[in-house]
């Protein structure tokens, strides 16, 4: 757990530096934004995260419920937006251009909240998506504060395990919730476990 007490101690200094007190997460339910909002929560207090959860459409968040219920996030800290018709209102079929629409909409309302709150915004991308170059320019990843890129994406997921975030999440394929069905590993054509041993050098 010396890596969680190293990111904790850095969120805790550089929100505090920046001469904030509150943060905020657009929480997927996936294990890079559970990591993210376990680890704000543990450095600045449940009461002082707010959550997002911006589903697409009938997209599920059952994951980011569990996740949200599993660290006791108050309910009044909770923004629950579909963003459905916002992203439908730009009349895009391709996939690929809905997608980015979809995350640079989840990226307004996340400055918009903090803006709001007078908060940061905390972000969820790793240093394997970072690397691959798997990631919405001024979507996905913008953030005020990053406490995980640092991270190949199978750490993520040991120091995961390491927080005992649920299995549930832990074990999910991983996903940009674009449409249904997609997984970024069906996107790359293999795993992460893979890339991240090229990545290193291994």
């Amino acid at each position: 757990m010396i890596e969680a007490e190293k990111i904790i101690a850095f969120i805790n200094k550089t929100v505090q530096a920046e001469g904030f007190s509150k943060a905020v997460v657009a929480v997927s339910g996936g294990v890079d934004s559970s990591v993210a909002l376990v680890l704000t929560i543990k450095a600045l207090g449940a009461e002082n995260v707010y959550t997002l959860q911006l589903p697409y459409k009938n997209q599920s968040i059952e994951s980011s419920d569990l996740i949200l219920d599993w660290v006791k996030i108050p309910a009044e800290n909770r923004v629950k937006i579909n963003i459905g018709k916002i992203v439908d209102g730009f009349g895009v079929k391709d996939k690929a251009r809905l997608g980015n629409i979809m995350a640079r909409v989840r990226m307004i309302y996340s400055f918009d909240l903090a803006k709001k709150l007078n908060a940061l915004v905390v972000g969820t991308e790793n240093k394997s998506e970072k690397m691959l170059g798997y990631y919405t320019r001024f979507g996905d990843e913008a953030a005020d504060i990053e406490p995980i890129i640092h991270l190949y994406k199978t750490q993520v997921k040991q120091l995961a395990d390491e927080l005992g975030i649920p299995k549930e999440i832990l074990q999910a394929p991983p996903t940009a919730g674009l449409w249904p069905g997609q997984t970024d590993e069906k996107e790359f054509g293999f795993s992460y476990e893979m890339a991240d041993m090229v990545l290193q050098g291994k």
